[in-house]
């Protein structure tokens, strides 16, 4: 990518900072996280909804210079929903091109098909207590590649049927990582627990490191 165009490409930031990864198979990497503004969900549980509006506007090239500063290994490029924005396309490119090791969470409403096969494609599959299941693209599961992770946020015992039902109907152990992750203070994790090992399912549980250490305050 040429400097000019790196320098005239926008995108409206919402914030980014260097925290430690909370989430996914990467949890506990210091990671820079771009978090994009906007989102065309409206998902029950969650946290991010700061970065529905406000932001500011920032070239490529700007947004490049902050993660260096950083000299970080990972970064992750998160919203809000990023590809909502037609230019998150031309700054995971950028991103994988400056050596980084990039990965994107989506929110599985809109296609990945586009996005850099270098990076590493979070799809979040909403459940029907997210309130947006009817929202899922299906069309991206056979897009997926060894590389990249399904991750379901479950809010109940009827979510986690549901989950069960997509991952043993769709195969998707075998195409990639899945994880289950309980929705904060919605559903206990113990419990989601015995359920992943009452039925033997081949699935990363994860809790969401971030709001362990910091509460989910902005910038971490």
């Amino acid at each position: 990518m040429s400097d000019k165009s790196s320098g005239t490409q926008q995108l409206r930031i919402s914030e980014i900072f260097f925290s430690l990864q909370g989430e996914t198979s990467r949890i506990g990497l210091p990671t820079v996280f771009i978090r994009l503004t906007g989102c065309p969900l409206r998902c029950t549980y969650c946290d991010t909804d700061y970065a529905f509006t406000g932001g500011q506007n920032m070239s490529l090239a700007e947004i490049l210079g902050q993660v260096a500063a950083y000299m970080p290994r990972y970064v992750t490029v998160t919203g809000g929903e990023p590809l909502a924005q037609m230019n998150c396309l031309p700054l995971l490119a950028a991103l994988c091109d400056a050596g980084y090791e990039v990965s994107l969470e989506t929110g599985g409403a809109l296609d990945i098909g586009a996005v850099d096969a270098r990076v590493m494609r979070v799809l979040d599959i909403k459940t029907p207590a997210s309130g947006e299941v009817d929202k899922n693209h299906w069309d991206n599961l056979p897009l997926l590649a060894a590389h990249d992770e399904i991750k379901f946020v479950l809010c109940d015992e009827q979510d986690y049927q549901w989950s069960k039902q997509i991952m043993l109907q769709h195969r998707l152990a075998d195409k990639c990582a899945v994880l289950f992750s309980p929705a904060h203070g919605t559903l206990n994790p113990a419990q989601l627990a015995e359920w992943i090992l009452r039925d033997r399912l081949p699935v990363r549980m994860l809790l969401q490191l971030h709001k362990l250490l910091w509460n989910n305050a902005p910038g971490h």
